[in-house]
């Protein structure tokens, strides 16, 4: 009887080690949103520091509300405006408070224009009176309130209007817009995709004067692109496209006075093939400031424009032996003298100087960078930024004096942290994540960093992983041609060390990104688990080039685009490879964009090292791609045709020996379809076999529909069968 229940006891054991089996994940799983992690709203400080506004959707009844919640407890407290209870539109997509808060400009109908520009018809609501105004029966870009929101300007096919919210008087400021040809107040392609930018024009600060920008793309060549769309004849989008070496706009700074209606171009100085990358107006209404940089990228001024009669001056100027990179960092203090961040000690830095351009005091020093810049607190008199003082691969949020003095570490967990300020600098939200902690949403004193409640974290998320026992991903350096570089690495959940296995690197290696970092599962990051289970090891090595380790490491790569960054891969996989439970013979890489630029070299150039290679949406000569990009990093391939030509991967097929698959999106506006037929068509001419795919009106994001899952479909079986 005694032996009949122990037998029993180990049958029952048995069979519950059989159902207790981890789940496997599948690709449906990863695409559909099963792993989403929970995310903050988009939120918006309200003037007083206390509070914040978030736009909030009820897709029942498909309305939508901006609701105004508290800070200290984070519960609602009114709501702004619920368009429910407004008869003109049912909902909007997105809002703006004016500077006083009294008026929010809604948009509807929004319709996408390129990756950061769009177009829509707004509404004006007034949060007084509660009336909701129609701005225009046109779908325009870029409606900016006047700071005393009694004015609207904005822009209409190329043109700059302006719209009186009192009297509903429409003003036409400029009159020559026209498509493909003149572009007032709003950026051209290459401005929007590289300068990172679209509104092209500034209120000053009493609301008597707009700044904007005119672009003349006349003589820029024209790109076209076939989109088939589902119609019997396939459409056809033309655009100004500037290639590497190729005819810019020809861009000019224009004043328009409001009263006077006076339209005057500002002479900046004498200049030649030059860009402005920004324009910002200072504490002074009177005074705009003006970024002029060389084609070259290396030579920055900073000019202040006198609105009273339109005189330039330079006031400060910065050069670099390579190239200079353009943020949103200057900042204006009362007395105007402002806030500034450079490279120009080898780190990036934050510096201060008067209102007359000369240097204070170097803010931010140390080997290690400042990676965002919050703003300047008056009343306390501190700095907020953000940096890697505690490694390139972690983030943390600090506070400094404008003298450099009394910093403080505001964020405390190992990791990326990453801060939102309320508008007084009284509070901010943290944004925390590790390798092993999905996002977390804190609310802190801005003070000293102390914790002033739990926001909202992903604990479901880690409950509904745990079924999965998904590997982690490790962390670690490996030295490769005389650096440590970061490497991360995740291996089958079952890993033998005794066994070999195949491995698949992943990499971008553009220059200034970070492909490594102690951050949670990115949605790839799921695929890498699918694959591990498949019996994979996944690793991405950060190389020379990427970011976030100093000026002369991310630099190194200058006029030689794809020479150092794939030594280090082939390297980096050689060294792996040489690992007892790395099998050699089975390498593979693959990347998107630059990545797929770097995977084609890789295969290549690293023909006995990888033995497969897959390339999303190449860039296969940089001959092809845009001339702010390219020539930041290459300049003119009239001035460096060797360092275009012999890292091209177009100009290496015949070397190719493994397995090869290119893949793109036939709607590319970025990185052209045109790269990738043109290596299609020297593959062929060499005799080379290969794997390709086309999907069919898709831009640089290949998505839409159940594009994704096709396409991580289409490369989880060649992985399978080529590797």
């Amino acid at each position: 009887m005694k032996f009949s229940k122990i037998f029993v006891g180990l049958l029952i054991t048995a069979s519950s080690v059989i159902y207790a089996q981890d789940k496997e994940i599948s690709l449906e799983e990863i695409y559909d949103g099963t792993f989403r992690q929970e995310r903050l709203q988009s939120l918006q400080s309200l003037n007083n520091g206390e509070e914040y506004v978030v736009l909030n959707r009820n897709q029942d009844t498909n309305t939508s509300s901006i609701d105004v919640y508290s800070y200290e407890t984070g519960k609602k407290l009114r709501s702004l405006l619920d368009s429910e209870n407004l008869a003109e539109i049912s909902g909007f997509q997105g809002f703006q408070l004016s500077d006083d808060e009294s008026k929010i400009l809604l948009s509807t109908k929004v319709e996408q224009i390129y990756r950061r520009s769009s177009r829509a018809v707004y509404y004006i609501y007034n949060v007084k009176d509660r009336n909701l105004t129609k701005l225009s029966d046109k779908k325009v870009q870029e409606p900016t309130f006047s700071p005393d929101a009694s004015k609207i300007a904005y822009v209409f096919e190329n043109n700059i209007y302006t719209y009186n919210l009192t009297s509903g008087e429409e003003t036409q400021i400029t009159t020559d817009g026209e498509k493909n040809k003149i572009i007032n107040g709003v950026t051209d392609w290459v401005y929007e995709e590289e300068f990172a930018f679209v509104r092209a024009f500034a209120w000053n600060k009493t609301g008597t004067h707009i700044a904007y920008l005119k672009f003349d793309e006349s003589e820029v060549p024209e790109f076209s692109m076939d989109i088939f769309g589902k119609d019997l004849y396939p459409t056809q989008q033309v655009f100004k496209y500037p290639k590497a070496g190729e005819k810019n706009s020809e861009v000019a700074l224009y004043m328009y006075e409001l009263s006077s209606e006076k339209n005057e171009k500002v002479k900046l100085g004498d200049y030649q093939d030059f860009y402005i990358p920004r324009i910002k107006w200072t504490q002074d209404p009177e005074i705009l400031s003006v970024q002029v940089l060389n084609r070259h990228q290396n030579n920055l001024d900073l000019i202040f424009v006198d609105a009273t009669n339109n005189e330039a001056n330079v006031v400060m100027n910065e050069t670099d032996d390579a190239y200079i990179d353009i943020t949103d960092n200057l900042t204006f203090l009362e007395d105007n003298s402002f806030i500034w961040t450079s490279e120009k000690d080898g780190w990036n830095h934050i510096y201060l100087y008067n209102k007359k351009g000369k240097l204070k005091n170097q803010v931010t020093k140390g080997n290690w960078e400042v990676t965002n810049y919050y703003g300047y607190d008056k009343n306390a008199n501190r700095i907020f930024y953000q940096s890697t003082e505690n490694g390139s691969v972690n983030r943390d949020v600090y506070s400094i004096k404008p003298n450099g003095k009394r910093k403080t570490r505001l964020t405390q967990k190992e990791g990326m942290n990453s801060a939102d300020f309320s508008a007084d600098f009284t509070y901010f939200i943290n944004s925390y994540t590790s390798t092993e902690t999905p996002y977390e949403f804190t609310l802190h004193n801005a003070k000293n960093g102390k914790l002033v409640r739990k926001i909202k974290d992903n604990s479901a998320l880690l409950e509904k992983e745990a079924a999965y026992n998904f590997s982690a991903k490790v962390l670690s350096t490996i030295e490769v041609n005389g650096n440590e570089l970061n490497m991360w690495m995740i291996k089958p959940k079952d890993f033998d060390p005794k066994k070999k296995y195949p491995l698949l690197m992943f990499q971008y290696s553009g220059p200034g990104s970070q492909s490594v970092s102690n951050s949670y599962f990115g949605t790839n990051d799921y695929w890498y688990q699918l694959l591990a289970n498949e019996g994979y090891i996944i690793a991405t090595v950060d190389g020379r080039g990427t970011g976030f380790k100093g000026a002369a490491f991310k630099k190194v790569t200058q006029k030689e685009l794809g020479k150092y960054e794939v030594e280090d891969q082939i390297d980096a996989a050689k060294k792996l490879g040489a690992r007892d439970y790395i099998d050699e013979d089975r390498i593979g890489i693959w990347g998107w964009s630059y990545g797929g630029f770097m995977s084609s070299n890789a295969i290549l150039k690293g023909n006995d090292t990888f033995s497969m290679a897959i390339a999303v949406a190449p860039v296969i000569s940089w001959r092809f791609y845009d001339s702010i990009y390219t020539e930041r990093y290459m300049t003119t391939p009239q001035e460096n045709p060797s360092g275009y030509d012999e890292n091209s991967p177009i100009n290496h097929v015949e070397k190719l020996k493994g397995d090869y698959l290119l893949i793109h999106g036939g709607g590319d506006d970025n990185v052209h379809l045109q790269n990738t037929m043109r290596m299609v068509e020297a593959l062929v001419q060499a005799n080379k076999q290969f794997d390709w795919a086309i999907y069919p009106d898709r831009n640089h994001g290949i998505y839409g529909g159940n594009t994704r899952l096709h396409l991580y479909t289409l490369m989880t079986n060649f992985i399978k069968e080529k590797l």
